[in-house]
């Protein structure tokens, strides 16, 4: 069957369009059907304008299918996740476009022990979306609606047991752009009660997202380094709309790229023991080189599905992806509040900056681009006749990697990932090479040939 509702990272599209609240009350009823009609379904929602409608149509969805509605309310994604699991939930779902525009709503779904759904999953649950009329149960057996929304504290006392440094500790001082999204009553709050100094910006739930773009790139971050810079702060940390994504940039030295950042985070996994370390397939050979040199083992997996290589790895220490890691010692979910408290306790507790922690990471010259077409059908025409170019005309001698889109790698150890985006009418192409004149050589040549096939079909691309 193909899948019509699922992308990258759950459900994600515009309001009402694509994502609506007949659309959630259907995938409650699904989910309370996959579950086998009874147990307790969490649910969650962000800041955006449409979240509460449509959790609450999930929730009446779930109910109607036999399930107790847990209702946790307005909280971050990773609480929905450690809900699902601390709370006994068969399931959980939480509604969010994570890092999409204010207009765009969407759906993730956990499993009892908090990890996200696999795309196997996803599809069985795709299945039962158009039967929704058979799965409603009778009346006797409609489950009730609970506010369960005493769970966010748990979390905020667990991951500070977890992660508070030992005293005495080094005066440390961060920035916190929540984005105006869910994390805003959280991070800041979580980082203070770990003692380090915070200021906070954007931290106050507005679902229009005043302040910046939800998505926390490099061009939406280092503007406001200024501002950190002025107020003496060490980092920058900034969350996307659900918190399941943490940027970070550091005054003076500028956006940090995420690649050294799971090096960073691997580095420390792998200073304890020998292991796997999960990494999807845009990750670059920072990470590499870093595993290499602790004794440990790469594996990579598709975007959004880091998860799934956890479970099949057995010995995996973590899993990251770009914005977003999973720590197998706290949870099986990504978690940008988890991630911002560790780089924090961190700092706090060696009383360095952060540059200097990955003075041993390599930095490799990067790019990410994306290149908006004008529809989902012009997506894998200009995607499909571009992917046979780009290998036959770059010719790869180092081999391809057909997991997610194409990543043609060469013997210099430059390499170039051509894939579809999961959630929006978009191409990208993400690069690295060993040097500048390198990576804009190879860059320019994947560009032209986009852009001639693009012409060749009749599509429109736009950078």
């Amino acid at each position: 069957m193909a899948r019509r509702l699922f992308g990258t990272a759950g459900i994600r599209g515009r309001y009402p369009d694509k994502v609506s609240p007949i659309l959630a009350y259907r995938l409650g009823l699904a989910v309370a059907a996959y579950t086998g009609f009874k147990g307790r379904g969490i649910v969650g929602h962000d800041a955006r304008v449409t979240s509460p409608t449509l959790s609450r149509m999930v929730a009446a969805g779930l109910m109607a299918g036999g399930l107790d509605a847990l209702y946790v309310g307005l909280v971050p994604t990773p609480i929905t996740a450690y809900a699902s699991r601390s709370l006994g939930g068969n399931a959980g779902v939480m509604v969010t476009a994570s890092h999409n525009p204010p207009e765009d709503n969407g759906f993730k779904f956990f499993q009892s022990t908090g990890m996200e759904y696999t795309e196997d999953m996803e599809r069985e649950l795709e299945g039962l979306v158009d039967e929704w009329e058979r799965l409603q149960v009778e009346w006797s057996r409609v489950g009730r609606f609970v506010d369960a929304s005493e769970v966010s504290e748990e979390y905020v006392a667990e991951l500070v047991s977890k992660l508070a440094p030992p005293a005495p500790l080094h005066r440390v001082r961060v920035m916190v752009d929540c984005a105006n999204g869910a994390a805003s009553r959280f991070t800041p709050r979580i980082l203070r009660m770990i003692g380090v100094s915070v200021a906070s910006l954007n931290c106050h739930e507005d679902g229009y997202f005043p302040g910046r773009y939800p998505e926390p790139r490099p061009d939406v971050v280092e503007p406001l380094l200024r501002l950190a810079e002025q107020d003496g702060s060490w980092l920058l940390l900034a969350h996307d709309g659900d918190a399941d994504r943490l940027a970070v940039a550091e005054p003076g030295k500028g956006f940090v790229k995420q690649d050294r950042l799971i090096a960073l985070y691997a580095e420390m996994k792998l200073s304890g023991r020998k292991g796997s370390v999960v990494v999807s397939v845009d990750v670059g050979r920072a990470v590499e080189d870093v595993v290499e040199r602790m004794g440990g083992r790469i594996i990579r997996a598709k975007l959004g599905k880091t998860h799934e290589r956890l479970l099949d790895a057995g010995d995996a220490l973590l899993a990251a992806e770009p914005w977003k890691l999973i720590d197998p010692e706290w949870g099986l979910w990504v978690d940008g509040i988890y991630q911002a408290a560790l780089l924090s306790s961190l700092l706090a507790s060696k009383g360095r900056r952060l540059s200097e922690l990955m003075s041993g990471i390599p930095d490799y010259p990067s790019v990410r681009l994306s290149y908006r077409v004008g529809s989902d059908e012009a997506k894998e025409e200009v995607f499909k006749a571009a992917a046979e170019r780009l290998e036959e005309e770059l010719r790869p001698n180092a081999g391809v990697l057909r997991l997610d889109g194409i990543r043609i790698e060469f013997e210099d150890r430059s390499w170039i990932l051509f894939r579809k985006s999961g959630t929006e009418p978009k191409l990208r192409i993400y690069a690295e090479a060993p040097s500048e004149a390198r990576l804009r050589k190879l860059v320019e040549k994947a560009e032209r040939i986009i852009r001639l096939e693009a012409r060749r079909l009749g599509v429109r691309v736009e950078a």
